[in-house]
C-alpha cells in the first residue's frame, strides 16, 4: 500500500493507493503565487531582524532562500508559519493578506514547514508525532489511531523509513528523527511547505530519498521554500533564488542565472576567497594511536593514526560508528576492546574529564543539547571547561575569564552585544563559534569535530576551516567528522570511511574522490539489495493485515512489552511489602483491612489524577493538600447549615471552590509567567490561611451533619463502598481523555517539548490554564468526598498531604519534568504508598518513620526511572 500526495490545502489526510512502488502523480498546476510576504518587518527590540522583504512562492516551483546566520532567513520562515506575526508589511496566501495569530492559522491555511530543528516530542509514539496538533477522529471522537497508523506506514516508506509507528520517537536517531519531521509536514497535505534545513541530520542516502519526495511534490503543484547552506542542494532543487543580508532582501534571480560566487556575494556583500584552505606544511610525529579498538553494537575492529599537525576525517552515513568512536575518545563510553596511544603512551578513559586533562577536546554534533547551556551566557559557556584557571580561592574572576576565551571569540568573528548575552540569542553560526572558542581554550593537543560546520552559513563555514587550518599548522591532531563530502576531500590530509561500524576503506588526499568515499560508505550493491528486501518485507506485512487494522505484533514482543511496562514492577512491589507485612501481621489480609487500604487509596487516586494533569504539562501544583482541605470543610459546613440540601449540592460547593483555586494557580502561571513551585508555594499557604480563618478553631463532626452525606462514600454498590467506585470511574475518564483524545495527547506533546509545541500551534497557555483548573476542580471534589469519608472536620485536614500525592505520582512512573506517566501508573503507585504506611502501621513502626520511608521511595522511583530510561533506549540503529 503506498502513499498517494494529494495536494487538497491541508485539508483531509493522505489518500491510499494500490499502485505499487510509485507516488502517484497529479496533474500540473500553473504557476501562480500560492503565499509569500510583502514588505514583511520584524524587530526584536532594537534589532532589525528583517524589513521591507518581498518574495512569492509559486505553485509547482521551489524558491531557495539564501543569507547568512543572522540574516533573517528564519524570521521570514516563522512569519510564513504563523509562529511571528510582521511588524510591518503582511503575509499573501492566494494573493490576499491574511492576519495569522498562531501556528495553527498557518496551517489551517495549508502552510506545512520543517523546522530546522525538529519540534518532535520524544516521549509520544512515531504516529503520534506525525499527526500531533490534526488527528483524525473516529465518529465519536476518539483518535482514530488504525487509520493513523496505516498512512503513517505510506508516509514513512515515501521518505525511506523503515521503523514501527508504535516506536517511542526517543529509541530513534537524530536523523530518523528528522525524517519522522519531514512525514509530519507531508501528512497535512499543505499547498506551502517550507524546508527550514531539512538535511543537516541526514545521511546523504536519507537527503536522496528526500529530494524525490520533493521532486515529487513539486510535480503536484505544491509551493516550496527551502532555506539551507549546502550549495549543491540549493542549485539542484531551486527554480528561483532570493538572497538575505542583514535582514534585507539583495536579489530575487533565477537559479539559472545566478552563478554559485556570485550567490555567495551577495549573501555576504563581498567576494569570497576559497573555501578550503591551502595546505602544504607536512605532519609530525604520531600524537594519536587506535588499535583494533571496538565497542559492542557500535563499532569494531577500528585502526588509525593521527600525527601533529594532521586532519584526519572519518566519512560514512550516519549512523556508521563515527560519532561513537569519538565519544570513546572523549571518555563518555568505554571501548569493549582495543588500545588508545597518546604520544605512545596507553590511556584509557573513565570520564571526558581524564580525556581533557590528556589533551583531548571534543565539539559534539550536537550543540543544542550536549556542547551549551543555552539560557546561559556567552562567557560562561566558553570558559566552562577552564573555569578552574579564571579562579582564586574558589573565585571565579571574571577579568582572568574574560581573558581565556576572548581572544578565540574575537579570532573566529563572534558577532555579539556583549559576553552576558545569552547563547540562546545567538544565531546557529555563532553558537558553533562559542563552542570552537570553548575548546580552544583548553589548549588541546587532540582536536575531535563531529560535524563542526553542521547549519552554518557560508562565510561561517570559511572562517571555521581556516581556523581548524591554522590549528594544524600550530601542531594540533585533528580528527575531523563530517557528513559533507566536499568539507572531507577539502580538509582532510587522510579519510578513513566507515560502513556499519567497520572500516571499509582509507583514502589520502590525492586519491579521495566523492563517488570512491560513497561507494565505500554504501556498498551499493549490497545497500540495494537490503533496501529491496525490507521494502518487500513491509509490503508483504501490510499486505496479509486487513485493509484497516494495524498488523499484529509477535507474541514475543508482547511479552518484552509487558515486562518493560512500569506498572508491573509496582504490582511487584506491592505484593512484595504486602506479603512479609501479612507473615508479620496476619490481619494485613484481613477484608476489613484491604477494604480500608482501598478507600483511602480511592482518595489519594483522585488528587493523583490532579497531580499528574499538572505535572504532564512540565508544572507542578503544590497547594492540592490545602485545597483538599479547604473544600473539605467548606463542604461539611455547608451541609451542616443547609441538613435538607441534596448532597450534590455539597459535592458542588466544594467543587466550585476547588476550581476557583485552580484557576487562580493557572492564571498566574500561564498570564503572570510566574513558575508554578513558586505560584503553588504561595498558595498553599493562602488556601490554608483561609482555612484556617473559615474554621476559626471549630470542628465539624460526624453527628452534625445527615447520613446522605455519610453514605455519599460509605455505601455500597454490589459490596464495593462507593468511593471505590467514583475514583474508578474517575481514572477511566481521566484515562480516556489523556489516551484516546488529541487534546489529551497535546498535554503529553507540551511536557515532552514546549518548544516544539508552540512551534506547530498547540496551545500551550490554554492547556495548562485547563489543567491547573481542572486539578483544583479534582482537589475540590477529592475534599467532598474527604469530608464524607472521615466525617469529623477541621483546620487540620490534609496538612502535609501534597508529599503522599507527589510520591503517588513519581512511583506510579509520571516523569517529573513531564510529558510521560499513566493513570494506571499513578493508581498503582497510590496503592503501594498506603500499603507501606498499613504495614508499617500493622508492624508496630513508628509513624514518624513514614515521611522518610516516602522520601526513600520517591529518590527509589527516580532512580529506577533514570536506569530503566538508559537501558530501555537500544544502540542507536546503523543505517543500511
Amino acid at each position: 500500500m503506498n502513499l498517494r500526495l494529494i495536494n487538497n490545502g491541508g485539508r483531509g489526510a493522505p489518500e491510499q493507493s494500490e499502485a505499487a512502488g510509485r507516488i502517484v502523480p497529479c496533474a500540473s498546476v500553473p504557476a501562480v503565487a500560492a503565499a509569500g510576504l510583502r514588505d514583511a518587518g520584524k524587530r526584536f527590540g532594537g534589532t532589525i531582524a528583517i524589513e521591507r522583504v518581498s518574495f512569492d512562492l509559486l505553485a509547482g516551483e521551489t524558491l531557495a532562500l539564501l543569507g547568512e546566520n543572522g540574516a533573517g532567513k528564519s524570521t521570514c520562515v516563522k512569519i510564513l508559519a504563523g509562529v511571528y506575526r510582521p511588524d510591518a508589511g503582511t503575509v499573501l496566501i492566494d494573493g490576499k493578506p491574511v492576519d495569522w495569530h498562531s501556528p495553527l492559522d498557518a496551517q489551517h491555511h495549508g502552510v506545512a514547514v520543517m523546522h530546522q530543528h525538529p519540534s518532535l516530542f520524544g516521549d509520544l509514539s512515531v504516529v503520534e508525532n506525525v499527526f500531533i496538533g490534526h488527528m483524525p477522529r473516529t465518529p465519536l471522537g476518539a483518535i482514530d489511531r488504525t487509520r493513523m497508523r496505516r498512512q503513517t506506514r505510506a508516509l514513512l516508506e515515501a521518505v525511506g523509513l523503515f521503523c514501527s509507528p508504535d516506536d517511542t520517537l526517543n529509541r530513534l536517531r537524530p536523523s530518523e528523527q528528522q525524517l519522522v519531521e519531514i512525514a509530519r509536514a507531508l501528512s497535512r497535505q499543505a499547498k506551502v511547505l517550507i524546508m527550514d534545513e531539512p538535511t543537516a541530520a541526514l545521511s546523504q542516502r536519507e537527503v536522496e530519498r528526500l529530494f524525490a519526495v520533493v521532486a515529487d511534490l513539486k510535480a503536484r503543484g505544491v509551493a516550496m521554500m527551502f532555506v539551507g547552506h549546502r550549495m549543491e542542494e540549493i542549485y539542484r532543487l531551486a527554480d528561483r533564488i532570493a538572497v538575505l543580508r542583514d535582514g534585507h532582501l539583495v536579489a530575487t534571480e533565477a537559479a539559472r542565472d545566478l552563478d554559485h560566487d556570485r550567490a555567495v556575494q551577495l549573501m555576504i556583500g563581498r567576494p569570497l576567497g576559497a573555501v578550503y584552505p591551502a595546505r602544504h606544511e607536512a605532519a609530525g610525529e604520531a600524537v594519536l594511536e587506535v588499535s583494533h579498538l571496538a565497542r559492542a553494537g557500535a563499532f569494531e575492529d577500528v585502526s588509525f593514526t593521527v600525527r601533529a599537525g594532521e586532519i584526519v576525517g572519518l566519512g560514512g552515513l550516519v549512523g556508521s560508528g563515527r560519532t561513537e568512536i569519538a565519544r570513546v575518545l572523549f571518555g563518555i563510553d568505554r571501548p569493549g576492546a582495543g588500545a588508545i596511544r597518546i604520544e605512545g603512551a596507553d590511556v584509557s578513559f573513565g570520564s571526558p574529564r581524564q580525556a581533557m586533562q590528556s589533551g583531548i577536546a571534543y565539539v559534539s554534533e550536537d550543540r543544542l543539547g550536549q556542547s551549551l547551556i543555552m539560557d546561559f551566557s556567552i562567557l560562561f559557556n566558553a570558559s566552562l571547561p577552564t573555569i578552574d584557571r579564571a579562579s582564586f580561592a574558589g573565585l571565579v574572576l571574571r577579568r582572568k575569564e574574560t581573558g581565556l576565551v576572548a581572544p578565540h571569540l574575537q579570532r573566529l568573528r563572534l558577532r555579539y552585544r556583549g559576553l552576558s548575552q545569552p547563547v540562546r540569542t545567538l544565531s546557529g553560526g555563532n553558537q558553533q563559534k562559542v563552542v570552537l572558542a570553548k575548546w580552544l581554550a583548553a589548549a588541546p593537543r587532540i582536536l575531535v569535530l563531529d560535524e563542526p560546520t553542521q547549519g552554518i552559513d557560508v562565510q561561517t563555514k570559511v572562517e571555521v576551516h581556516t581556523m581548524i587550518a591554522e590549528l594544524a599548522r600550530q601542531g594540533l591532531a585533528i580528527v575531523l567528522i563530517s557528513s559533507e563530502l566536499p568539507e572531507l576531500i577539502g580538509m582532510c590530509d587522510r579519510i578513513i570511511v566507515l560502513r556499519e561500524g567497520r572500516v571499509t576503506a582509507t583514502f589520502e588526499r590525492e586519491d579521495a574522490d566523492q563517488e570512491r568515499i560513497i561507494r565505500a560508505a554504501t556498498d551499493a550493491d549490497y545497500a540495494a539489495r537490503r533496501t529491496t528486501r525490507e521494502r518487500g518485507e513491509a509490503v508483504a506485512e501490510r499486505a496479509s493485515a486487513p485493509r484497516d487494522v494495524a498488523a499484529p505484533v509477535d507474541d514475543m514482543s508482547l511479552v518484552r512489552r509487558l515486562f518493560a511496562r512500569r506498572e508491573l514492577g509496582l504490582v511487584c512491589a506491592i505484593a512484595a511489602v504486602t506479603l512479609p507485612a501479612a507473615v508479620v501481621n496476619p490481619r494485613m489480609l484481613s477484608a476489613s483491612n484491604l477494604t480500608a487500604i482501598a478507600m483511602d487509596s480511592a482518595l489519594l487516586m483522585i488528587v493523583a489524577a490532579a497531580q499528574m494533569l499538572v505535572i504532564l504539562t512540565r508544572n507542578i501544583d503544590l497547594s492540592v493538600a490545602s485545597v483538599i482541605g479547604l473544600t473539605a470543610y467548606v463542604a461539611a459546613d455547608f451541609m451542616h447549615l443547609h441538613p435538607g440540601a441534596p448532597v450534590a449540592a455539597g459535592v458542588a460547593v466544594a467543587c466550585a471552590v476547588g476550581l476557583g483555586c485552580g484557576l487562580v494557580n493557572g492564571l498566574v502561571v500561564t498570564i503572570g509567567r510566574v513558575p508554578a513551585i513558586v505560584v503553588t508555594l504561595g498558595t498553599l499557604a493562602v488556601f490554608r490561611g483561609l482555612d484556617s480563618m473559615l474554621t476559626g478553631g471549630k470542628q465539624i463532626s460526624a453527628d452534625q451533619v445527615p447520613q446522605a452525606w455519610l453514605d455519599l462514600t460509605g455505601a455500597r454498590l454490589a459490596g464495593v463502598p462507593a468511593v471505590i467506585l467514583i475514583a474508578l470511574a474517575t481514572l477511566l475518564v481521566m484515562g480516556f481523555c489523556l489516551r484516546l483524545l488529541s487534546v489529551g495527547r497535546e498535554v503529553y506533546a507540551i511536557g515532552s517539548n514546549p518548544d516544539g509545541a508552540a512551534l506547530i500551534g498547540i496551545r500551550m497557555n490554554t492547556l495548562v490554564l485547563a489543567a491547573f483548573v481542572i486539578s483544583g476542580l479534582l482537589a475540590g471534589f477529592d475534599g467532598a468526598l474527604w469530608a464524607s469519608r472521615y466525617a469529623t472536620i477541621d483546620a487540620r485536614v490534609a496538612i502535609g498531604y501534597e508529599l503522599t500525592v507527589i510520591a503517588a505520582v513519581v512511583v506510579g512512573g509520571v516523569a517529573i519534568r513531564g510529558g510521560a506517566g499513566s493513570v494506571l501508573g499513578i493508581a498503582l503507585g497510590a496503592v503501594l504508598l498506603l500499603v507501606i504506611q498499613n504495614g508499617l502501621t500493622l508492624a508496630r513502626i513508628d509513624p514518624l518513620w513514614l515521611q522518610g520511608v516516602y522520601g526513600l521511595v520517591i529518590l527509589v522511583a527516580v532512580g529506577l526511572d533514570a536506569l530503566v530510561a538508559r537501558r530501555a533506549r537500544p544502540a542507536l540503529r546503523r543505517a543500511p
